[in-house]
Parts: C-alpha cells; structure tokens; sequence
C-alpha cells in the first residue's frame, strides 16, 4: 500500500496576538470543536443531520479540482436510516497500484476534506475505492482507522462509496434526516457552474414507500427538488446501476 503517511492537517485557533494564545488543532478535533464552521449548524442544532447530506451532495458536486470539474460526476447518496447513509460516486481513480493514504492513514485524504468533516461526527464509517477490477476498504472511528486497508473484490468501473452511521449521543434526541429529502441543497449560496452531465440522486430507503430526489443545475438557476418514485433497477440509468446496483 502506497501511501502520504499520517497525513495530518493541522489548525490554528488564535485567542490573542501572544503565540501563548495559540492552539494547533488536528482536522478531526478542529471539526468537533467548530462543526458550523463545515456545515453551519452545531451539535445541539436539528439541522445538523440534513446539512450533513448537504454537505455531501454539496462535495460530490464541486470535488477537488485535481479530482473532476464541478457538476461533472454522478454521485447517489442513499438514505437508510434516521442517522445512517452513504454517498457513491463514480469517480475515475488515477492512482496506480492502490489508493494514496490520506488523515491518519485513512482512505480519506484532503480531496475529500468535508467527508472526511462528516466522518468524524460518526460512530463507524466505511470507505471504500475501487478502479481497474481492484477493491480497498478501510473501517473508521469517527475519523480513526480501526484496521489497515483491506481488499475486495469490487464491480465494474471506477468508484468510491462511504457509508456514514453518524453518533447520536451528542445530538438532540429528535435529530434525524429530514422526511422531505427535496429540501437538500446540493449547491449552496457560492456555487456558480453552469450546466454539466453530473448530478445527485437521493434515495430514501427508510421505509418501503421508496422515492428518490434529483439535484441538477440547469443553466446556472438553481431548480427545485425533483420527487420521483424510485424506478426499478432494469430502469436507473446505468451510471446509476453502477454505483449501486
């Protein structure tokens, strides 16, 4: 396994001008201590599980530029519970032999800095990369390996799935993914793309009246939602059927 080594990305918090008033965060410990600053909203707020599948489909989105060009990749983000989900993207993998390690010697690394912010809200989370008929998934903490990378045996293509079970031992009692997923925004106040081939697709599997939700961008005006009933898998495109068969 090739690798960037414990990549740990490091912040400061300045409470006054004296180098005494300094504090050196890691990226997870920054995250928990500041949430609003990621998703705008704190651990006590409500909010906090739907700016969560924002924040993802925000990321699916508008990647890293060395990753894809905004609104150029399909992603699905699949909702299985009131804190549990996961986003998969079809994204065309460029390393060689295996994934570049990222935080912590994780497959999370710094081109995917807010899901990796998700990841540390979260009781486990699991990720998973596969390219070239090659598989690698890893099991995390919050944002923690609990083991090294291991292989499998992927589907076709190029992709990469992480599937969250946030920790609700420091939310509201009440805090859940809303019941109207069209109410996730998937570009937020500075997106400015125009149109392109990529877009998100919500399913909400919570119960057996499955729908789906649609997030695009049509020539730069942000339309609403789309409610659909989720068709069968013969009729997802087949971008779609890659992703999550």
């Amino acid at each position: 396994m090739t690798g960037e080594g414990a990549t740990k990305q490091r912040f400061l918090i300045l409470h006054d001008y004296g180098m005494g008033g300094i504090t050196v965060l890691e990226f997870d410990a920054a995250v928990l201590k500041q949430p609003g600053m990621y998703f705008g909203a704190g651990l006590d707020d409500p909010r906090l599980p739907a700016l969560l599948l924002s924040a993802a489909a925000r990321h699916a989105l508008h990647p890293a530029t060395r990753v894809a060009e905004d609104h150029s990749l399909i992603s699905e983000i699949v909702v299985f519970g009131d804190l549990c989900f996961n986003v998969t993207i079809n994204q065309q993998h460029t390393w060689s032999d295996s994934p570049p390690l990222g935080y912590f010697d994780s497959l999370l690394g710094p081109e995917w800095w807010l899901l990796a912010a998700i990841a540390t809200l979260c009781l486990t989370t699991t990720v998973e990369m596969w390219s070239d008929g090659r598989g690698f998934s890893q099991e995390l903490a919050g944002l923690r390996p609990l083991n090294t990378v291991q292989g499998f045996d992927p589907q076709p293509g190029s992709g990469t799935r992480v599937t969250f079970t946030i920790d609700g031992h420091n939310l509201p009692s009440s805090a859940a993914f809303p019941a109207d997923l069209g109410s996730i925004d998937a570009h937020g106040p500075d997106c400015t793309a125009t149109d392109g081939p990529g877009y998100v697709v919500i399913r909400d599997h919570r119960s057996d009246d499955q729908s789906s939700t649609r997030l695009a961008q049509v020539s730069s005006v942000r339309p609403r939602a789309a409610i659909l009933t989720a068709p069968p898998t013969s009729e997802r495109p087949a971008a779609i059927r890659a992703l999550n068969p």
